[in-house]
């Protein structure tokens, strides 16, 4: 029976991807760095393979890819309000750095998301005003961050009975055990 629920979470997560619009487009990141301290942020969804990588864009200069190179265990939250279905993924992340693959990136971005990777001025730094904000007039900041899970956790709110699945992987198969919501 998990099986059916696990095609629904990768279902979900793969139109996140793909469908603008769609919840899953944009979920929370968790990190934690030296400081131990857990760091929030909403990232948007990039891609997700068949096997579940996921993977999302940032600026390599941010506190995540710090956090990230200190400590690889991050957690990302889903929630998909109209289905009240939420997704708890707990994995490994790596920053991927293949020029080949960050070109291919860059050329599918669109004119607006690739500014966000071309301010003169690391993200989180101090600034007098907005308004003055400069931009490199070549080159980006960006980076490509792969998330390989290691755990999901899937919590869907119905009636008469919530249901909650944790899902681990065990090598390379899943497995599944149901939980008290």
């Amino acid at each position: 029976m998990p099986d059916k629920f696990f095609d629904e979470i990768k279902n979900e997560l793969q139109n996140g991807a793909k469908v603008k619009g769609h919840p899953f487009r944009f979920f929370t990141l968790a990190t934690s760095g030296v400081d131990n301290y857990a760091r929030l942020r909403t990232m948007v969804l990039r891609k997700v393979t068949k096997g579940l990588k996921l993977t999302f864009f940032t600026d390599k200069r941010s506190k995540k890819v710090i956090h990230i190179k200190e400590n690889k265990r991050i957690s990302l939250l889903f929630y998909h309000p109209e289905k009240l279905l939420q997704i708890r993924v707990e994995g490994i992340a790596t920053i991927n750095t293949d020029p080949k693959r960050l070109k291919k990136m860059w050329d599918e971005l669109g004119p607006e998301s690739k500014k966000s990777y071309t301010t003169k001025e690391a993200p989180g730094s101090v600034i007098d005003n907005p308004v003055t904000l400069g931009y490199l007039k070549d080159g980006d900041h960006s980076c490509i961050v792969d998330v390989r899970p290691f755990r999901i956790e899937y919590l869907k709110l119905e009636r008469p009975n919530h249901i909650r699945i944790r899902f681990f992987r065990d090598g390379k198969n899943w497995k599944s055990e149901f939980l008290v919501p």
